[in-house]
């Protein structure tokens, strides 16, 4: 298939820069301990220096793949789908969505909301970023806020993103992996102060779980 056609179907949604899809437990947030398949797409500019998935970033190094065969696989090993990235949004995600939907599969996203959102979504894990804040009514449609801590300044910035979402919005503080040590105990004392908040850990990685 010519260049210019796959990519044409790129952007329709009909295929999509697949870095890699597994089935693993839920390491995060609202459904931590959760077995889930997991669909990475490739593609982000949002440039956080600090994520742990930098390879997703350029989305041409990830092969265009249609979305059949990754509902296909996703199909066989569970009822729960998250899709993340890099950041998912960058792409329509109607088709997939669509597509999962039609295998009654569960639709989760894990995304920054910097580019409008697509697709149908039993559950949306809203994790915004400084260098590209989230666009449209995803505050409104959020079902989960994970805000990244890394430094003392994040506290502010998730207020400002927890004023925006709704009242039944979980709402979650996580601390960034490399600085772990330093900011939890700033964590824990931020939602011991303001119960409203959650603590968010990377449980996947103290068990050592892909």
């Amino acid at each position: 298939m010519a260049k210019e056609a796959v990519m044409q179907l790129v952007d329709e949604g009909i295929m999509l820069p697949l870095m890699e899809e597994f089935y693993t437990i839920q390491g995060e947030g609202y459904h931590k301990g959760t077995a889930a398949y997991f669909i990475r797409v490739g593609g982000c500019d949002v440039g956080c220096h600090w994520c742990d998935v930098k390879e997703s970033w350029d989305a041409d190094k990830h092969p265009p793949t249609k979305i059949d065969r990754i509902i296909e696989n996703a199909a066989k090993y569970s009822d729960t789908i998250v899709v993340t990235g890099g950041e998912p949004l960058t792409w329509d995600m109607a088709p997939l969505t669509q597509g999962l939907k039609s295998k009654n599969l569960k639709t989760h996203i894990e995304t920054s909301g910097a580019y409008p959102l697509t697709g149908q979504w039993d559950w949306i894990c809203l994790s915004p970023k400084k260098l590209k804040p989230p666009v449209g009514d995803i505050h409104s449609k959020a079902h989960e806020l994970k805000v990244i801590v890394y430094n003392k300044s994040d506290f502010a910035f998730a207020e400002t993103h927890a004023q925006q979402v709704g009242h039944d919005c979980v709402l979650y503080l996580q601390p960034e992996w490399s600085v772990r040590e330093k900011v939890t105990p700033l964590i824990v004392d931020y939602v011991m102060q303001n119960p409203k908040w959650k603590v968010s850990l990377q449980t996947h990685k103290y068990l050592n779980i892909p």
